[in-house]
């Protein structure tokens, strides 16, 4: 495991299901997907398209703060839209680098003209602490002179 490893890796240990509504749903209904599910983001798809992204933050600042209704508010009046996506061969590296540049939490993978799963920061951040502790476990091992080798 390391920063090089491609995310189509997190998508296989995590899987690749993605959770979705339609920009006709509720505000409310995305909501309540996103804590059933416990995930912080759904996926806007209309026949059959990626056509925006909505996350507890777009709650929050579009909906909460603005004193709207989330019953009476559509997905689509406060959806991210266009979505930014990475595809399985990019690295943990680039996916970090997008999200950071982009400062957005969730990332779809998609692959031609399909979405293979979506990647957390947290699903990053896992990664990379489980590249880290390998590595230590392995210098450790090399210093005391347990290192196959």
């Amino acid at each position: 495991m390391k920063l090089v490893d491609r995310i189509s890796a997190i998508l296989n240990q995590k899987g690749g299901e993605v959770w979705f509504v339609t920009p006709e749903a509720s505000v409310y209904e995305a909501i309540e997907m996103m804590a059933d599910k416990q995930v912080g983001a759904l996926l806007v798809i209309s026949d059959g398209q990626v056509v925006g992204i909505i996350s507890e933050r777009d709650y929050a600042r579009k909906v909460i703060l603005k004193g709207k209704a989330s019953k009476q508010t559509h997905v689509r009046e406060i959806m991210s839209s266009p979505v930014i996506f990475a595809r399985p061969e990019h690295t943990v590296d680039d996916c970090m680098k997008i999200m950071t540049n982009n400062r957005i939490r969730h990332l779809p993978v998609v692959e031609g003209e399909k979405v293979v799963g979506v990647v957390s920061i947290g699903d990053l951040v896992k990664w990379i602490i489980s590249v880290q502790d390998e590595t230590i476990h392995q210098l450790e091992n090399y210093i005391s002179g347990k290192y196959p080798g």
